[in-house]
């Protein structure tokens, strides 16, 4: 679905949030949507928008660890950003280490609401966890959320990705599932870019 004009906001006031496109996250699944995560980045930081780095960490310990025995993302390897992202790290606006599956940890909230966003545009890995979850999370906090629906993927495959987009669109609204050309659209239509 479009943006209607009058859905999208000031990209000033509208953050791109990237969420754990990390080395760790990157397999046979989710490995197609990093060069349009890259292409979308690099177009929104062209507009001087604000970009939003999130960093999984698994800590020993941690639910993940004892509920589930999962202990991947620990190293400095699987926790680093993937290349094609790195280029564009130092110019962000903020990067989120955290430890949970939302952005909105204590620090993650405090930093959007202080920077006075109203819209966060959500792409990355996993769609089935760490996106799904920020977006209901930034719903919840009274923000509007975009899922930008191809510049995400789940390391589970696609019905995973495919559940998660039916489940927000039923619980934040069909409306606010985007695609990268629909933003790079109202980026344009605002004057930002080229």
């Amino acid at each position: 679905m479009a943006l209607r004009k009058a859905d999208w906001v000031d990209p000033r006031r509208t953050a791109l949030i990237v969420i754990d496109v990390q080395n760790g996250f990157v397999n046979k699944h989710s490995r197609s949507v990093v060069p349009a995560i890259a292409h979308l980045v690099k177009r929104w930081q062209e507009t001087d928008a604000p970009v939003v780095f999130a960093r999984f960490h698994n800590e020993p310990g941690s639910p993940y660890e004892r509920i589930t025995g999962w202990t991947n993302l620990r190293t400095a390897e699987e926790q680093a950003l993937v290349a094609e992202l790195e280029p564009y790290a130092g110019a962000a606006a903020a990067v989120i280490d955290k430890g949970q599956s939302s952005v909105f940890t204590t620090e993650g909230a405090r930093m959007i609401r202080d920077a006075g966003w109203s819209d966060l545009v959500l792409c990355g890995i996993d769609t089935d966890s760490c996106v799904y979850d920020s977006a209901v999370a930034a719903y919840q906090a009274g923000y509007r959320p975009w899922i930008v629906t191809d510049a995400c993927a789940s390391t589970g495959g696609t019905q995973y990705h495919d559940a998660a987009l039916l489940l927000a669109a039923r619980n934040i609204s069909a409306a606010q599932l985007v695609t990268s050309k629909d933003v790079l659209e109202q980026l344009g239509h605002q004057g930002a870019c080229a």
